[in-house]
């Protein structure tokens, strides 16, 4: 399973622009032509150009997996209907009375489990729940609700910020059921959310990850570095 260098907009954060899951990669409109042709001969699944609000954070603003995808309110009629390609299979939902915008750094997913910023209403984490078809769970991580960012998880392993608690390993590991490790990403960033987007098949790291970091990535996610 290999693991990848990537830059976006001259930006290593490449999670705050994409959002990958086991069925397909959504990436905003701007996106250069040669980036997408790389990412489709990496990922070999369907790539879904578009933005939501009209913004290219895509991975802070929209939470997936295989069965679901989770929208803030504002996005736009246009936008959604990119994801109609995906059929019927695979459940959308709007959050059309959630305040909340940012879901990608809110929650953190996987096919088994998601957990999810304790400050988000009942109702908020029973449609996200029902959305992704797995149980959804509150919880922090290094103390910060910002999960998302703070983590990041395929079904093959979770990688956590550097000051993760004991506490907090133990839920992430129940709730994601697969292995949970800490480490950075592009050079000392504990925010590895913001750095890495991936699957089960293939992880895509941002451009500025160091050597040791990429060992450390491709143990926690069970992914060999390829030379790019």
């Amino acid at each position: 399973m290999p693991i990848f260098l990537l830059d976006v907009f001259g930006s290593a954060s490449i999670g705050v622009f994409m959002r990958v899951t086991e069925r397909v990669v959504i990436v905003p409109n701007q996106f250069p032509e040669s980036r997408i042709k790389r990412i489709e001969s990496w990922f070999k699944i369907p790539v879904i150009r578009t933005n939501i609000g009209g913004s290219v954070l895509i991975g802070s603003l929209v939470c997936a997996n295989s069965n679901g995808i989770v929208l803030p309110h504002f996005v736009r009629d246009e936008e959604l209907s990119a994801f109609k390609a995906l059929g019927k299979d695979i459940n959308i939902t709007i959050m059309e009375e959630s305040k909340r915008t940012a879901f990608g750094n809110l929650v953190l997913s996987n096919d088994y489990g998601a957990i999810a910023d304790p400050r988000l209403k009942r109702n908020e984490i029973k449609l996200i729940s029902d959305t992704l078809g797995v149980e959804v769970v509150e919880g922090e991580i290094a103390g910060s609700p910002y999960v998302g960012s703070l983590a990041f998880a395929t079904n093959r392993g979770v990688l956590a910020h550097p000051l993760l608690k004991p506490e907090e390993e133990k839920l992430l590991s129940e709730v994601l059921k697969t292995q949970v490790s800490v480490g950075t990403v592009n050079c000392g960033i504990p925010y590895v959310g913001t750095g890495l987007v991936g699957n089960s098949t293939v992880v895509v790291a941002g451009s500025l990850t160091t050597g040791p970091e990429l060992f450390i990535i491709g143990q926690a996610l069970k992914v060999v570095g390829e030379n790019e």
